[in-house]
């Protein structure tokens, strides 16, 4: 039987007459990067703050590492959608204080401070002001922040919020190491597709509801399209079997009628000598996917 890290039954929240949280219920296992997402606006961080005991619910029940939120706070890490950083002291010193607040000696917390700004490319600023960081590198200073204590579930709240394509992938390979070190990470975002690669099961929310909760292999399985891609990109006008294509990035992506199969088209393609380098089914993103649930439209 799983031992989740995270239990929500029935989660809810109002503020005057806005629902913000509406019933919600979903379980986050033992070492798994879950993911929290939605539109801006959907409810997440509402949920991340009854979570954090930073609000109370209107009723439900949350268990967070077994006890009611707030009870453990010491074993979470929480990186907060609003950042907030002590922006005329030192980096490393403001690690070291807010390590200290965790709990942590200041020996301990010198010594994890300097590993990890080592590991993210930040050694040789350490004592520099944090005003002198740029955004992202702040971001990673905040990230750092939220697990120099080794916390056991970490909390990440828009995580790649204003980062260009280099820090993404810089947050996404520290998101990778706490994963391969046994820790429950739970990421919520907007922007899906920052995401999606690194979650295994996900809750998706809109308008405080949940409309899709689970595997996210298992997710996308269920609403992939009749589709497929091929590169090069070739040209299948007039062909009776494809309901169209469309090139994006380089790769085609053909949509075709419900009665036809990938089967019959890559015969057809072969029979006409059309020459192709790549052949592989089509997956839906999860920004497809939460569009089709939010119109009811399950069917491509």
């Amino acid at each position: 039987m799983l031992d989740p890290v995270l239990y929500v039954d029935q989660l809810s929240k109002t503020y005057s007459s806005l629902i913000a949280v509406n019933k919600i219920s979903f379980e986050v296992n033992r070492g798994e990067v879950f993911g929290l997402l939605g539109p801006n606006g959907a409810g997440k961080t509402t949920t991340i703050r009854m979570l954090m005991d930073i609000i109370a619910p209107d009723s439900g029940t949350a268990l967070v590492l077994g006890q009611k939120p707030g009870a453990m706070r010491h074993r979470i890490g929480y990186l907060p959608e609003e950042r907030g950083l002590y922006r005329g002291l030192k980096v490393r010193e403001t690690l070291v204080y807010l390590g200290q607040l965790k709990g942590m000696d200041k020996k301990e917390a010198e010594k994890k401070s300097d590993e990890w700004l080592a590991r993210v490319d930040l050694k040789d600023w350490g004592k520099n002001k944090i005003q002198e960081l740029s955004r992202g590198m702040q971001q990673k200073v905040q990230l750092i922040a939220s697990v120099l204590h080794d916390p056991d579930l970490i909390i990440l709240d828009e995580p790649f919020q204003g980062l260009d394509p280099v820090n993404v992938e810089a947050v996404r390979s520290i998101i990778r190491g706490l994963r391969d070190a046994g820790k429950t990470v739970v990421l919520s975002a907007h922007e899906m597709s920052q995401v999606e690669v690194l979650c295994e099961r996900i809750a998706l929310i809109n308008h405080g509801q949940i409309v899709l909760y689970g595997n996210l292999k298992e997710i996308k399985k269920q609403f992939a399209p009749n589709a497929i891609e091929i590169a090069p990109p070739l040209s299948f006008e007039g062909w009776g079997e494809v309901l169209r294509a469309e090139v994006i990035d380089g790769k085609q992506k053909v949509y075709l009628t419900e009665s036809a199969t990938p089967r019959d088209l890559l015969k057809k393609i072969f029979e006409r000598g059309m020459m192709i380098d790549r052949f592989e089914m089509a997956t839906a993103s999860l920004d497809e996917i939460f569009v089709k649930v939010v119109k009811g439209d399950t069917h491509e």
